[in-house]
């Protein structure tokens, strides 16, 4: 079907809707009313005072924002918000000395201090789920949509009752609606009938430039009328009754399975962007027609003294001034975060009993899921296989024994991949556990980071290591999770990615460029070289409590040097544990990935006594075997695919020169790829990947020296 409208412009209440219960009216103004004496005290005290740094009012967006929150019931309900989602958070049950907290920097806040105060979140393992906000104008909706369709997944797949009838909601302003991050979201809730609500707050701006330059004719919802299976709504928080009964009517749509709905709510930005906004770009008669269109006067008028009276209104505005004073008085009696713990929960940690310090939020851990142990000696099963086969085999095993884990990308289902990794795992496991997307980076890892905080085990693919840039965004995001909400939350998940070269190069589909995933806080990194790795490394990532980069090398998922019995479906591979393939005493030769393979050869063709080790992941990194080996031979031969300015080799050589400097008898060697990128003619990536030849040269003249 196509999108269906509903407007109140002009229209008497609920014209075209069904009647819903009103609000609790005492409720929904106390909220509005703390919002707005939040606003007002940061304003005009915290904010000049310093107190504050980052400030961003609600002040216009607050009255529909309250009325969505308190239709906030499901027992599963997720919501992902953004910068100005506060009154949002308050009615929902966000603590208001929290709120305040977090913007004053103070420990024990919803970030302990480690991120703006407006970015909330709000764990929740019963009731409804905020999930963590995002400094990114857009960056909200595809996580969302993860936990939309983990919401469809648990009560379809895993048959959770409290999972029916729960929505996810994403919360955005009318600019965001220009986002990759937005139109992936529809695209993917709208083909897969997900249970979610889009509430667009329009203002009329982004910043300062008006709406018609961040949509044509300045309006999403008439933009939006052709899309199928969409359900639109539009409304005017200047009728704030109205807007109720429309909110409600999208929220129960959604409810009971109709599909997706779009809200467009009309909001007043009653004051600048941020703190730091003048406003100088509107006209005095702009400013002074956006404050009489002020939802809270707008309400006043509506519920006094009918509703509420004039006594009992002014009573609820007292209360609200008094319950801000007196959660700014405890906020200033807190502490500031501990600066000696600025470095911790960047990764899963264990405390002092050797427990997990779990996340409130996300991760298999969280949902209750105990894996079998593993074990680290191979049981070489059968003959050897290639690493694609490998992979198939242990994604097959780990789909088998937990029904949250699930795979999806591009091309995955029907086909098995583009790279047959998942051949044939659709047809056993259904299409609800390995799926198609649509062709969204962003869609895909932003989904995986919802499914992963709604308690699943997401194994997204990205079909090539280059294609994996629209998403950096979301992997960033992903990555520092842990560390900027203080260990509240956490998306754990695998994220399988193929490169490097092949048969033949291009700077599409061969590029390497690993070390941009080492650098990206957050990340564990795996890069095995060869089938029996590829299981261990991957089967410890599927099972971990961090998220990972599981770096599949082109060359290698056929290779015949990288093939390998199986290995059993219990073998697990630590993460930071390299792999010695030669013992020696003169160099010590230090790759990973395809590398290896042609380090090996290279060792065996130079007489040289080399030792090698193949490092299989880059974060953590075994720098304790790394220095042990160097320290022995005295002589070390960094040898990577990737370019060689900034490549991981660099740091691998900066830990050497500081940690084994007086160990060396020679300088430190790299052979890498020269700075450009992979070329297409089989000759010229010839001349710029590493061969055998050349790394052979550099291991004579190495230890020579």
């Amino acid at each position: 079907m196509s999108a269906e409208r509903h407007s109140v412009f002009g229209t008497g209440v609920g014209s075209g809707t069904r009647q819903h219960p009103q609000p609790d009216w005492q409720r929904v103004v106390h909220t509005i009313l703390v919002s707005r004496a939040l606003d007002e005290l940061e304003e005009t005290q915290l904010l000049p005072a310093r107190k504050i740094l980052y400030q961003f009012t609600a002040r216009g967006h607050d009255v529909t924002q309250v009325l969505l929150g308190q239709l906030m019931t499901g027992a599963r309900d997720g919501m992902g918000v953004y910068y100005r989602s506060r009154p949002l958070l308050l009615s929902v049950g966000l603590p208001l000395k929290d709120a305040l907290a977090s913007t004053m920097m103070r420990s024990g806040s919803v970030s302990d201090g480690r991120d703006i105060g407006v970015v909330f979140n709000l764990p929740k393992r019963e009731g409804v789920c905020v999930l963590p906000a995002c400094g990114g104008v857009g960056a909200q909706y595809t996580p969302a949509i993860g936990w939309a369709q983990s919401l469809q997944y648990r009560a379809q797949v895993l048959k959770e009752a409290e999972a029916n009838g729960s929505i996810a909601v994403a919360h955005g302003g009318d600019a965001s609606a220009a986002t990759n991050g937005f139109w992936a979201a529809l695209t993917i809730a709208t083909t897969q009938r997900l249970p979610i609500l889009f509430f667009i707050e329009d203002n009329g701006y982004g910043i300062s430039v008006k709406s018609d330059f961040q949509t044509p004719g300045g309006n999403i919802a008439a933009n939006l009328s052709g899309f199928k299976n969409l359900r639109i709504i539009e409304g005017d928080s200047a009728k704030p009754v109205e807007a109720a009964n429309l909110i409600a009517e999208g929220v129960a749509a959604v409810r009971a399975g109709e599909g997706p709905v779009l809200m467009r709510m009309l909001v007043p930005r009653l004051s600048g962007h941020s703190g730091q906004d003048t406003q100088t770009y509107k006209t005095p008669e702009e400013i002074s027609a956006e404050r009489a269109r002020d939802p809270l006067v707008q309400l006043r008028a509506q519920l006094v003294p009918n509703v509420i009276s004039e006594d009992a209104w002014k009573a609820l505005e007292q209360r609200a001034n008094d319950d801000v004073q007196a959660a700014l008085a405890a906020v200033e009696a807190s502490s500031v975060p501990d600066v000696t713990r600025s470095t911790s929960h960047v990764f899963s940690e264990n405390k002092a009993d050797g427990s997990v310090d779990l996340q409130l939020q996300g991760g298999l851990l969280n949902a209750g899921i105990k894996h079998p142990k593993g074990n680290e000696t191979p049981r070489s099963e059968g003959p050897r296989i290639n690493m694609v086969t490998a992979i198939r085999r242990t994604l097959e095993h780990e789909l088998s024994i937990n029904p949250r884990v699930v795979v999806f990308g591009e091309d995955v289902g029907r086909k098995g991949g583009v790279h047959a990794a998942t051949l044939g795992l659709q047809e056993k496991f259904g299409a609800s556990r390995v799926f198609d997307t649509s062709l969204s980076e962003e869609g895909i890892i932003g989904r995986a980071v919802g499914m992963a905080l709604a308690g699943l085990m997401p194994v997204p693919e990205i079909q090539f290591r280059k294609y994996a840039d629209p998403a950096v965004e979301q992997l960033n995001d992903c990555g520092t999770m842990r560390w900027r909400t203080a260990n509240r939350f956490a998306a754990p998940m695998v994220v399988r990615m193929p490169g490097g070269f092949f048969k033949c190069g291009d700077p599409w589909h061969s590029q390497s460029n690993e070390v941009q995933f080492v650098h990206a806080i957050g990340w564990r990194v795996a890069m095995p070289s060869n089938a029996e790795d590829a299981v261990g490394l991957l089967r410890s990532a599927v099972r971990a409590n961090d998220p990972t980069i599981f770096f599949e090398h082109r060359a290698m998922l056929d290779g015949a040097w990288a093939r390998r019995p199986y290995p059993g479906d219990d073998f697990v591979v630590p993460f930071g544990k390299a792999k010695q393939l030669r013992s020696g005493s003169e160099l010590t030769v230090i790759s990973w990935g395809a590398m290896v393979e042609r380090c090996e050869q290279a060792a065996e063709e130079s007489n040289v006594d080399v030792e090698l080790l193949d490092l299989r992941t880059l974060m953590p990194w075994d720098r304790e075997a790394v220095l042990a080996s160097v320290r022995k031979t005295r002589r070390c031969l960094i040898v990577h695919e990737d370019n060689l300015t900034a490549g991981f080799g660099a740091e691998i050589a900066a830990t050497l020169a500081k940690e084994a400097f007086f160990d060396l008898d020679a300088p430190i060697e790299r052979v890498t790829m020269p700075d450009v990128p992979s070329p297409h003619s089989p000759l010229l990536l010839d001349s710029v990947v590493p061969s055998v030849a050349r790394i052979t040269d550099a291991i004579r003249q190495l230890a020579s020296i």
